[in-house]
């Protein structure tokens, strides 16, 4: 009994009606049809798109009178209100099953009505957090994320993607289309990811049913990458590589063994290093991509390089002649530009060294993971090295064994 009574008085804390707002007169001198909200004793409304003149509405049954001159048929407006009030109660009621409802603002049950009212537009809404992510500086994330949105919309020929179309069969003739075209697993694992990331926000803020997800039954695959690493004869080869200081393939040089000596440290949290990072011979930083605290001993080659980009430079000045702007979205820019030049400066490197395998920015951070792994350093400490949270983000890097050591292993127990 007393079960009962709690939840008739907890359902009575939210509820809807049809009422005329007659705050509000038209300029036909009609007043809206609204839905009137309460939640815990505040009040707000929300459009049904119809109106008719005040004289026409019946407050006490709150529906349109039958002698309404300006409808084909009163029974069917009065059928299509009470349905958005019931669609609307239905919403209410399923936030209160899913003991959401007690911890909501009247605002978040407003938007939950709202935008389930009619389905969301997949690819506007994706661009909203593209705009979301810029404006908290996430500026890589909103990228991949206008880059992905892009190629659905060329596969949507302009035509507009609702939530609810997203699903398991369009999926797979996504998949298709881009297979057929001569496009990667990969490139489509990455556009799928930037797909369920957003679908998964969508979720979250009420745009689509759970029970809707269209991952459910769907695998993103991919093919395994090559080998990053390259054997550390090279990377000695690297450092010994004589090339005139006034030169980009020095500055590369330099960028890549940095790289290396920093536990592998990826290129745009290099590029945001200032002086103010070097505390006691030691380099103070936090990633950009996780905010991990970063503490690493300044050893004497890296000293060595270091010094020839910090004399003379104040604290607040970036290490690296790589940012030069003070707009975030601006210094992205400058780092993506300066990371393709790099890459392709790599490549000049590798031929001057005579190191066949590909050189990118990458390749810096898997070969410290790899002959980390062959200094019997162990999995933990390389993980935390790395930054990871996780180790199987680890076991990533270091799934490729280098054949030498395979080679040795293949030794061990072939010989009789």
């Amino acid at each position: 009994m007393f079960a009962n009574f709690f939840l008739n008085f907890e359902s009575m804390k939210t509820f809807l009606s049809l009422v005329l707002d007659t705050r509000r007169k038209k300029k036909d001198g009609s007043f809206p049809i609204i839905l009137r909200l309460t939640h815990f004793r505040k009040t707000t409304s929300i459009s049904t798109g119809f109106s008719v003149p005040k004289k026409y509405w019946n407050s006490r049954k709150t529906e349109i009178t039958k002698n309404y001159p300006n409808a084909d048929s009163v029974h069917r407006l009065n059928n299509l209100l009470l349905k958005e009030k019931t669609k609307a109660n239905d919403i209410i009621n399923k936030l209160y099953d899913e003991k959401k409802l007690h911890y909501m603002s009247i605002d978040d049950v407003k938007n939950r009505i709202v935008k389930n009212h009619k389905y969301v537009s997949f690819i506007g809404y994706g661009y909203s957090l593209v705009e979301d992510l810029k404006k908290s500086h996430r500026y890589g994330t909103a990228r991949s994320y206008k880059g992905s949105l892009s190629i659905l919309r060329t596969f949507m020929n302009g035509r507009d993607l609702k939530f609810n179309e997203f699903n398991y069969s369009f999926i797979l003739k996504f998949e298709k289309y881009h297979l057929s075209k001569g496009n990667s697993l990969n490139s489509l694992s990455s556009y799928l990811r930037s797909y369920r990331a957003i679908f998964n926000k969508g979720i979250k803020e009420g745009l689509i049913d759970r029970e809707a997800y269209p991952f459910f039954n769907y695998t993103i695959r991919q093919t395994p990458t090559k080998k990053r690493a390259i054997d550390f004869k090279y990377i000695k080869r690297i450092v010994d590589l004589e090339l005139p200081k006034d030169t980009t393939l020095f500055r590369y040089r330099n960028y890549f063994i940095c790289s290396y000596l920093l536990y592998g440290m990826n290129f745009t949290d290099m590029a945001y290093l200032k002086l103010e990072n070097i505390v006691d011979s030691r380099l103070k930083f936090r990633r950009k991509k996780t905010g991990k605290l970063f503490d690493i001993k300044i050893t004497d080659t890296l000293k060595e390089i270091l010094s020839i980009y910090t004399d003379g430079k104040s604290q607040q000045d970036y290490i690296f002649p790589i940012i030069k702007r003070s707009s975030l979205e601006i210094q992205e820019r400058e780092i993506a530009w300066e990371r393709k030049r790099y890459n392709a400066g790599l490549k000049e490197i590798a031929k001057l060294c005579g190191i066949e395998e590909k050189l990118t920015t990458y390749v810096s951070r898997h070969t410290f993971a790899t002959q980390a792994l062959l200094k019997n350093i162990p999995v933990m400490a390389i993980s935390a090295m790395l930054g990871h949270s996780k180790l199987d983000t680890t076991q990533i890097y270091l799934k490729s064994l280098p054949t030498t050591m395979l080679d040795n292993y293949h030794e061990r127990v072939s010989n009789f």
